[in-house]
């Protein structure tokens, strides 16, 4: 059974740094594409950026661009959200989600396996 759990997220300033990781266990990543969602209360999920497990190939929310980067890593079957100069409308629920292909999409319905959530908030 395909589990994905994360990590990383907490309370921290305006201008700040995080690295949310999201451990993927029960199959290999193989050919699939890993992506990370968030969901602000009162709103919808929304796309933040995904990657193609095989050649590491990116894509990004245009608003996440710059600040937000994508990586994988083989050896400890993880996916990694670097968010840099956080804001607080950056404060939400962060999910890790996994796409039985090697398309990227932003679409959360193609996604087929989702983490439980881990929270991020950006607050003085």
């Amino acid at each position: 059974q395909v589990q994905l759990v994360e990590s990383g997220g907490g309370l921290v300033q305006p201008g700040d740094s995080l690295r949310l990781a999201c451990a993927v266990s029960g199959r290999s990543p193989g050919y699939w594409t890993m992506g990370w969602f968030r969901q602000a209360p009162g709103k919808e999920r929304e796309f933040v950026a995904a990657i193609r497990w095989r050649d590491g190939t990116t894509l990004y929310a245009d608003s996440m661009k710059g600040r937000f980067t994508i990586s994988r890593d083989y050896t400890q079957s993880s996916v990694f959200l670097q968010m840099n100069s956080l804001k607080p409308e950056d404060t939400a629920i962060y999910f890790c989600a996994a796409q039985n292909d090697s398309i990227l999409r932003p679409q959360v319905g193609e996604y087929d396996f989702w983490g439980q959530g881990t929270q991020v908030t950006v607050s003085s």
